[in-house]
């Protein structure tokens, strides 16, 4: 028996650089699946202790939630031990090209996509603002969202570097995050989890202090 679908977090240690700054960032690398199949959301960092992790199960793709180097710099080398495909919006081409010129995604994310992994359904949902080719994941069967670094436990992701813009963040979240049930739990790119629920009521005040 496969067992159950389920969520589980990994947390690797890194950098982030972007605009000439260096920045140690933890990172949440989130696996989707059962005991014989699994997705991978964000290698980031570590490619040895995301390859630990999925073990002897089949990985059926790497998603990337967005191409910021912290995020993307483990993807080709886990697919390259496990035969899996790397998946990431066209629109983060740009930033993708920076870490990995000479090695390009396998496939396409695009908003609407649904990625199927252990009989469970995750929809694509373009969420740019963060980075333009930014998406969240949704698995309404697992009552969960990865929301990347689009939303946080008490906010928006950062817009202050190239390639981000803090007004589109902002409709990206009221618009495709917000409106989701409030039960839904938010599966976040770095730091802790949260609901739909708690972050629903903060969108005007964000919006209001140019978060």
């Amino acid at each position: 028996m496969a067992g159950a679908p389920r969520i589980e977090r990994l947390v690797t240690s890194g950098t982030f650089s972007l605009d000439g700054g260096t920045w140690d960032v933890d990172n949440n690398v989130w696996i989707v699946g059962d005991d014989d199949e699994v997705l991978v959301i964000d290698a980031a960092h570590d490619s040895d202790a995301v390859l630990e992790a999925v073990g002897d199960r089949r990985l059926s793709a790497v998603v990337c939630t967005h191409a910021h180097d912290d995020h993307v710099r483990a993807a080709p080398d886990v697919a390259l031990a496990t035969g899996a495909r790397v998946l990431l919006h066209p629109d983060d081409q740009v930033l993708w090209k920076m870490v990995h010129p000479n090695r390009r995604p396998d496939g396409p994310l695009a908003d609407g996509d649904e990625l199927l992994v252990a009989g469970i359904g995750l929809r694509v949902l373009h969420t740019p603002g963060h980075a333009p080719g930014a998406v969240c994941l949704y698995a309404p069967d697992l009552g969960a969202l990865f929301s990347g670094d689009t939303l946080f436990a008490g906010g928006p992701g950062a817009t202050g570097r190239s390639y981000s813009d803090f007004g589109t963040i902002i409709t990206s979240i009221g618009d495709r995050l917000l409106t989701l049930p409030g039960e839904t739990v938010v599966h976040t790119g770095h730091g802790d989890t949260t609901t739909v629920e708690a972050e629903a009521p903060h969108l005007q005040e964000w919006a209001a202090r140019g978060w």
